[in-house]
């Protein structure tokens, strides 16, 4: 497993690392919008949709996704789309989390597979909006989503002690939230304070324009925020598998499971951090 592992992990940095670094941001916005269509195909299938229909969906959500990028005419999105879609995953995610997985299933399926288009189609124009502002600005928000997870794992293995939500994800705890939490904050005063400041990056990374360009106690409340909205996408989509019994999202990603089951966390993390960052003027 671990073999099979590092294989995929190799294979797909060697197709993203030339798409993060291209100079323009269509190459990225492509692949990504690959791997957004692939976790509409999961969604749809987690959901109670199969085969043919479940790849049409998958379709639809890829097109929804390009469709909103000609629109704009490959402009930015207006900074109130983010924090429609921010309200949209903070109320709707503690609601879903409130019912859990015995609720999600008796939702109208129609309301279901509107929510999941609607969800992938604003990260994915997240993702892009990220690229096109620089890269520094783009991994930062990445890293924040790594380090919660990674400071999570390992602080609720060595604190762990109050189940977070026992009928969703029973191996998460309230102590790993907050180790990763502060796995962020340490992250992010190392890069806003070193790495922007001493390295040649393109771009303020999220840090920078959350703790140098707003007030510190605020700066750090949003990264706290961020860093417990990431647990909520990583929640939900285990409240998705656990709805329908399922170990994985799909075996697209060979010893890794499905594409949503490695990009959970950042649907809810990419949209949030737009609309914060629009607070902040770029130079």
């Amino acid at each position: 497993m671990l073999k099979t592992r590092i294989i995929t992990a190799v294979a797909l940095l060697a197709v993203l690392l030339p798409a993060l670094f291209a100079a323009q941001s269509l190459p990225f916005a492509l692949l990504t919008l690959l791997m957004i269509g692939a976790a509409g195909w999961e969604w749809s299938r987690l959901n109670g949709v199969a085969g043919a229909s479940a790849l049409g969906f998958g379709l639809v959500v890829a097109l929804l996704a390009w469709a909103s990028y000609m629109a704009l005419g490959m402009r930015p999105v207006p900074a109130w789309c983010w924090w429609v879609a921010s309200l949209v995953w903070v109320l709707g995610g503690a609601y879903a989390l409130r019912g859990g997985p015995s609720r999600w299933p008796h939702a109208s399926k129609w309301l279901r597979m509107v929510l999941g288009a609607l969800v992938l189609v604003a990260a994915w124009a997240a993702m892009v909006q990220a690229k096109a502002t620089g890269i520094n600005f783009l991994l930062s928000i990445f890293c924040l989503v790594w380090m919660a997870d990674i400071a999570a794992y390992f602080g609720g293995r060595a604190f762990g002690r109050r189940k977070l939500a026992p009928t969703i994800s029973p191996g998460k705890s309230w102590e790993g939230v907050w180790s990763g939490m502060l796995g962020v904050i340490a992250l992010a005063l190392v890069w806003a304070f070193y790495i922007d400041t001493h390295l040649a990056v393109d771009s303020p990374s999220l840090y920078q324009l959350l703790l140098k360009r707003q007030p510190l106690p605020i700066g750090l409340l949003a990264l706290v925020f961020l860093g417990g909205m990431s647990v909520v996408g990583d929640l939900f989509e285990s409240l998705l598998k656990r709805a329908v019994g399922a170990k994985d999202s799909s075996q697209l990603l060979p010893g890794h499971g499905g594409v949503l089951d490695r990009v959970d966390a950042l649907l809810p993390v990419f949209p949030l951090a737009l609309a914060l960052s629009s607070l902040s003027a770029f130079p």
